[in-house]
């Protein structure tokens, strides 16, 4: 039997820990980046979302989910942000106390565009119908 066992962790985001300094990497690179402090003209103009920040086991890799407002310009946004890894890789280090600084993925944050398609089905006719349907009549049409 394996002395070290695995925990599986009940959150989908992963352990406490992880959501914790998660938090904490998504709070500081927020602050950066609200701070301007990365000098990038592709930066400049936008302002941008860090709505979540996912770290693995180790706390050795952060994916960073970043969003433009408006949802515009997303690619050069995150061509930006990549050019930068370094520098934002160092101010994390520097604002939040871990034994290593993790290296920094980004990606796009889809979750705005998911609950935008999911509004959209919820307004088409077919569910509209679905859901005017009175509860009494169906449990009258199962007896």
């Amino acid at each position: 039997m394996p002395r070290h066992h695995q925990k599986k962790s009940s959150a989908s985001g992963g352990s406490q820990r992880q959501l914790r300094v998660g938090e904490q990497v998504r709070h500081a690179i927020a602050e950066i980046l609200a701070q301007g402090s990365v000098h990038d003209a592709d930066l400049e103009g936008h302002i941008i979302t860090v709505p979540e920040v996912r770290m693995s086991p180790d706390l050795k890799l952060a994916t960073v989910y970043v969003m433009p407002l408006g949802g515009r310009d997303t690619e050069i946004v995150l061509a930006a942000l990549e050019r930068n890894k370094k520098f934002l890789r160092g101010e994390v280090a520097r604002r939040v106390n871990l034994k290593f600084a993790p290296d920094l993925r980004f990606r796009v944050d889809e979750r705005f565009d998911e609950a935008e398609r999911i509004e959209k089905l919820l307004r088409t006719p077919a569910v509209q119908k679905d859901l005017e349907q009175d509860p009494d009549t169906d449990r009258e049409e199962e007896r």
